[in-house]
């Protein structure tokens, strides 16, 4: 269970990334990197990015993010599938 708590709060942190690269792209300020974004869509956090994509209203016209961050949410639970199998 603690595997399960520790991806809502790695989720709550991506959706906070992408509210801070929203802000700092507000004030012409330095940027995170499209592809670090994508990373952490993968890395169990696709749940925030989406979150933080709609809310923030970022990136949501980037074609690699409406292709990415869905194909890294259909990989987060085919990988937390296989893991609860596996245990």
């Amino acid at each position: 269970m603690n595997e399960f708590y520790a991806v809502i709060l790695w989720n709550m942190l991506v959706f906070g990334i992408y509210g801070l690269d929203k802000y700092k792209a507000k004030l012409n300020q330095w940027r995170i990197k499209e592809s670090q974004l994508i990373i952490y869509a993968f890395l169990m956090g696709a749940i925030g990015a989406l979150a933080g994509m709609f809310v923030f209203r970022h990136k949501t016209q980037k074609l690699l993010f409406r292709v990415m961050i869905p194909l890294a949410l259909a990989f987060n639970i085919a990988l937390y599938w296989i893991g609860q199998k596996l245990l």
